[in-house]
Formats: structure tokens, sequence, C-alpha cells
């Protein structure tokens, strides 16, 4: 097992890692739009959205993997009247490879922030 870290995604807010590989797999830990100096992302779900994948795509790069290895993605979501803006940044972001997807409503996510996503992605070689 190898806890991954970069500091091109903002550090963990707890007691955890940003992702760990085991064997040829990595389990991202949720990101959430946060800078990776650590500041939030005021604006809208979309932009929120945007700095989630920014983050998503460092530590998958830290751990020898990409948006195109994705297996699974797990987003949270604080209003499911987001659903449609989220699909359409996501779509962007995985717009040729389709991992297998969840997406649910919940009542609150750190930091007050609007969304939230895991992935667990195969590592390259």
């Amino acid at each position: 097992m190898k806890a991954v870290q970069t500091n091109l995604a903002p550090a963990a807010i707890g007691p955890y890692s940003q992702g760990i590989v085991v064997n040829n797999l990595f389990y991202s830990s949720g990101q959430i739009p946060l800078k990776p100096d650590g500041t939030m992302v005021t604006g809208d779900i979309k932009q929120q959205t945007r700095q989630v994948f920014e983050n998503l795509q460092a530590v998958l790069d830290a751990a020898g993997a990409s948006l195109d290895t994705v297996i699974k993605a797990t987003v949270f979501v604080k209003s499911m009247d987001d659903f449609a803006a989220v699909n359409e940044v996501y779509g962007e972001y995985f717009s040729t490879h389709k991992p297998a997807r969840s997406l649910v409503e919940v009542a609150r996510l750190p930091k007050d922030a609007l969304i939230e996503i895991e992935v667990v992605a195969l590592v390259k070689g």
C-alpha cells in the first residue's frame, strides 16, 4: 500500500491521505473545490466542479493514473437541482471514456462545498 501526496492538489484537511495505491488500483479521497493553497472556489456549481476535476487530475497523475483510467466515480452534490450542470462539466472531462458512476445528494459537504468527487482508477504500467 502506498499513500499518494501532491502539492498540486489541496492537502488533506483531516487524518487521511489524498489517495492510496493498492496493487494496481488507485483510490482517491473525496476532492472538494479547494485550490492547492487550500482556499475554496466560491463560484457556482460549474466552477466548483471544474476545480474538483483539476484536483482529481493532480492526484491521479501523482498516483500514475489518469482520468482515462478511472473505473468508478462517486459524486456527492449538495443539491440534485445541480444535476444537469454537474453532468455538463463532468462530460467535458469524461467525453469519450465513461467510467461507472454514482451521484447522490447529501445534506452537507466539508467546508460547505457544493460538490465532492472520489474515484477509483487503474494505475498505468
